[in-house]
């Protein structure tokens, strides 16, 4: 029974390790979101849809989102939580981890810029570099 664990272990780590990058929006989306820099510190991509387009669940870590015009969407949790966001050019808004499903419920396209933080950045003299 410890030698099937020992094989069990590593399999099971390996399906979650391939469920979570499965998550990631550039590639349950790749159609919308653009990665324009990735580093250890940061990932920033580009995010563009038309009215009525809707993401595939994905996950993003703690994000910074710059809206480039004005656009309304709802968020829809894993718990079924809809939240509504309306944004203006240039607003800024901060949000921890999370995954969702994303809606353009407006009459307008979506453009933004996610600026997508990474874990133990302090770590990695890049991030600390004047």
């Amino acid at each position: 029974m410890n030698q099937s664990l020992h094989c069990a272990l590593p399999l099971a780590l390996a399906v979650l390790a391939m469920s979570a990058r499965a998550q990631d929006p550039t590639q349950t989306d790749g159609d919308k979101y653009k990665p324009l820099l990735d580093n250890p510190c940061v990932r920033v991509l580009q995010y563009r849809d038309t009215p009525g387009d809707k993401t595939q669940q994905h996950r993003h870590p703690a994000f910074v989102l710059v809206a480039l015009n004005a656009f309304k969407r709802h968020i829809r949790l894993p718990d079924g939580k809809v939240m509504a966001r309306e944004f203006k050019p240039g607003d800024v808004m901060w949000s921890p981890a999370q995954t969702h499903i994303g809606e353009n419920v407006g009459d307008t396209p979506t453009q933004a810029l996610l600026i997508e933080m990474k874990p133990a950045t302090s770590a990695h003299a890049e991030c600390n570099a004047q």
